[in-house]
């Protein structure tokens, strides 16, 4: 058993600290005080149907606290989960969180390995223990859907540790005997190759993402069956039928952020691809809103922000871009979604009665299908055709 201290209570560090609590004794440290009353009264700081599940009914080691002195001391692994959101100013995620703890631990704790799982620019950790004068540093990258973070950390696709130290070793041992999943890949690789596998894998998904999108555009455009042509392309198995849903746009948590970093390392380096990945993704959404205004509504009714089903989460969701384009072209935009608690988001106007709210709209956008806008179908443009994320 190990004691571990996971700092962040958002996705990525509660679902694994619920993971590793199974068996080892886990303490969350989180600055955001709800999130730790939540953990405290057996409530998830975040939605997903397993984590509470799992507060429910498992006797986990968790505890929780809003204080770092007093809770990485006595740890043998710090695990760093704090937001580094991307800065469009400077091109960069904003590492200082991470950064932050790093330097504290480091003074609080000189023996625990510490673990960075935010997600930072190709380079950050070499050059972080550089500054720090330090070898303990390691990058570990997730790949956690929104909703389903507690059953990709059970059922992992491949475990990265980017360190080949012995310490670097027991961790992705660690992680492979709390998953449920048997054999999984670990790769024990440099930090710099870690934190590149991270980005390239994320925009790799969102450039498939945006494939289909032009796919979808294409046919929308020529009055063809963008469903027809999606089988028969996915039909064959190097391309296989999955991520080819057409949407609104990439959106959420990680893409759109990684995607932008990635580009941003490139700087010195020759690319096209990468640019036009992100490029595509502001022209998919300008085609979305150009469509919607074919109908000529004059009040656009927003079903749902958030990015998935079972998910809480609508920052950067794809539909908030097109709502701002709807709203700068003059169309009234109104919402609905339950996750807020807000009269009006954006200037626009917040309903929490969806007869109410399907009433006052003349064109109803979802960027997936729902069974609760089946009696207003006529109303609802979405390009979803599989009914699925």
């Amino acid at each position: 058993m190990k004691a571990i201290t996971v700092v962040g209570a958002g996705y990525v560090g509660f679902s694994l600290a619920v993971l590793l609590a199974r068996r080892n004794e886990v303490r969350v440290v989180d600055i955001a005080e709800e999130r730790i009353e939540s953990i405290q009264d057996k409530r998830s700081p975040i939605q997903d149907v397993d984590l509470q599940r799992a507060l429910d009914i498992e006797p986990l080691n968790l505890q929780a606290s809003a204080h770092l002195q007093g809770s990485v001391e006595t740890a043998d692994i710090i695990i760093i989960a704090t937001p580094t959101n991307y800065d469009p100013e400077s091109n960069y995620f904003d590492t200082t969180s991470v950064t932050s703890v790093c330097e504290q631990v480091l003074q609080l704790n000189r023996t625990a390995l510490v673990v960075i799982k935010s997600t930072v620019p190709v380079g950050f950790t070499a050059r972080l223990n550089q500054t720090l004068d330090t070898d303990r540093i390691v990058f570990s990258p997730e790949f956690l859907r929104e909703g389903q973070a507690l059953k990709d950390n059970e059922y992992p696709s491949r475990i990265i540790v980017g360190a080949q130290t012995e310490q670097a070793r027991e961790f992705a041992e660690l992680l492979q005997y709390a998953a449920k999943k048997v054999d999984v890949p670990v790769l024990l690789a440099d930090s710099t190759e870690a934190e590149a596998i991270k980005l390239f894998a994320n925009t790799y998904l969102a450039m498939r993402v945006a494939y289909f999108n032009e796919l979808d555009t294409y046919a929308a455009v020529h009055d063809l069956n963008t469903q027809h042509i999606i089988e028969g392309v996915c039909l064959d198995p190097r391309i296989g039928h999955y991520y080819n849903n057409p949407s609104f746009g990439y959106g959420g948590y990680c893409l759109p952020k990684d995607s932008k970093q990635l580009l941003a390392n490139y700087d010195q380096v020759p690319q096209n691809m990468i640019r036009a990945i992100i490029d595509s993704n502001v022209t998919r959404k300008d085609f979305i809103a150009s469509d919607i205004l074919k109908r000529k509504p004059k009040t656009v009714g927003i079903y749902r922000l958030v990015m998935k089903q079972g998910s809480d989460n609508f920052r950067e969701s794809a539909i908030q871009g097109i709502m701002k384009r709807l709203k700068g072209k003059g169309i009234e935009v109104i919402i609905f979604e339950p996750n807020l608690r807000l009269s009006t988001f954006f200037n626009s106007r917040v309903y929490s009665n969806l007869g109410e709210f399907k009433a006052h709209s003349d064109v109803i956008i979802s960027n997936r299908r729902c069974e609760m806008l089946a009696d207003v179908e006529s109303k609802v443009y979405t390009r979803d055709l599989f009914g699925m994320d």
